[in-house]
């Protein structure tokens, strides 16, 4: 009998409660969550275990979600990682920026957990 693989999803968020929440959220609908708090981490853990899906909070310490992003996008080895904005930036132009820059989609917080967990299956097929 074959095992499906579990999806793997890096969370970069540096509120450690909304991080402690959408981890369990995710791991509670079937997947293996990794976390980064801030820019740097975020690229380190992006190379090092190469997820399904990034969820992305573009307000963090270091360098920011839209610089992450880019940079990802940009380099051959991950640009077909798809990257979730996950942010309390809700003006339009936070939305084209994130779009602009690569993510293939975003999600505004206060969040809808039936609406994230869509997005995230949509996302990972």
């Amino acid at each position: 009998m074959n095992k499906i693989k579990e999806k793997r999803i890096l969370l970069v968020e540096d509120e450690p409660d909304i991080l402690i929440i959408v981890k369990r959220l995710l791991e509670s609908a079937g997947y293996d969550v990794v976390t980064a708090c801030d820019g740097k981490d975020a690229l380190e853990k992006a190379r090092k275990t190469l997820p399904d899906l990034i969820i992305l909070d573009l307000i963090l310490p270091g360098l920011d979600g839209y610089q992450i992003c880019g940079m990802l996008k940009h380099d051959r080895l991950y640009m077909n990682i798809p990257i979730l904005i996950l942010s309390a930036r809700s003006e339009s132009k936070d939305y084209e920026l994130g779009i602009k820059v690569g993510a293939d989609d975003y999600v505004k917080k206060p969040f809808e957990t039936k609406t994230l967990l869509e997005k995230v299956a949509e996302l990972t097929k």
